[in-house]
């Protein structure tokens, strides 16, 4: 999620939580109601829902086996010693996680693809979190994860950028602080990520994401939205460690949107406070 999603911002590449979690993106307003915007922002399609709920797990593992065992009796998919143990393309994966970090971010990634696509996806959190608008922890992430050279030319540029006028925009006070009785909600959740090229050196690894960004208290008029994004990096072998030279962002893909009934402001400031963002993406 980057800052140049913001209103009155260009292009940037740029996206923050104390913990983690993203910076501005494009809103969709949901229409004007009287009461809580979140509730009520989509109707139910049928008074089954609460049936659905029930057996929705059900449903989900009935679909996933009749997804997984398409194709009927193609003798290319049966039972075999030459398939065993090999995982799909879309099977999750990744090396064991980092035990280091600086300042609360998970640094010293293996010098591999593997480890540059690990790094990618946990900068992504990082910048993606609420730490960005606030200037002592962008500062610190700045300073941490992009070159010495980048940090430099990066630093001035976002102090402005996150200016007050532009926090204020966001209902946030000049020090990136919410107001009392809001939670100012801004995640990166990783869905996975490419290499585009490696070598010993330097690479290039774009992480597919969904954001979360927004306001959510009663009467708000900028709730938590989500978007759709890919977050591009090109990464630099340096001191033990990859570090951003320069990054990227583009919309989407977004998959076709849900049914799901948005949730009251309460429901999303709880969940917010429950459930910590992950500090380690892959």
């Amino acid at each position: 999620m980057s800052l140049g999603d913001e209103p009155g911002y260009g292009d940037g590449s740029r996206g923050d939580d104390g913990g983690y979690g993203g910076t501005g993106q494009t809103r969709t307003r949901l229409p004007d109601r009287p009461g809580d915007v979140y509730g009520g922002a989509r109707r139910g399609r049928s008074s089954s829902r609460s049936l659905v709920t029930v057996v929705g797990v059900v449903v989900l593992l009935i679909a996933a086996i009749a997804f997984a065992n398409r194709g009927g009796d193609d003798s290319s998919s049966s039972s075999g010693s030459g398939n065993a143990g090999k995982t799909s393309p879309t099977a999750p994966s990744g090396q064991r996680p980092v035990d280091t970090n600086t300042g609360g971010i998970p640094t010293g990634f293996a010098h591999s693809a593997q480890g540059a696509q690990s790094a990618a996806a946990n900068y992504a959190v990082a910048l993606g979190s609420t730490s960005m608008f606030q200037k002592a922890g962008r500062h610190n992430l700045v300073d941490t994860l992009y070159t010495s050279a980048a940090a430099g030319r990066l630093q001035g540029p976002l102090d402005d950028a996150y200016s007050t006028g532009f926090l204020n925009k966001l209902g946030l006070d000049a020090a990136g602080n919410a107001p009392r009785g809001s939670t100012f909600v801004s995640r990166t959740i990783p869905v996975g990520s490419k290499v585009e090229r490696y070598s010993a050196t330097d690479a290039k690894v774009s992480v597919w994401y969904l954001g979360l960004i927004g306001m959510s208290a009663q009467n708000s008029t900028d709730p938590v939205t989500s978007t759709w994004k890919t977050w591009t990096f090109e990464l630099q072998w340096s001191g033990g460690d990859w570090k951003i030279v320069t990054d990227s962002q583009k919309d989407g893909p977004a998959p076709v949107p849900g049914d799901d009934k948005a949730a009251t402001s309460d429901e999303i400031s709880k969940v917010i406070e429950e459930y910590g963002g992950f500090t380690y993406a892959r």
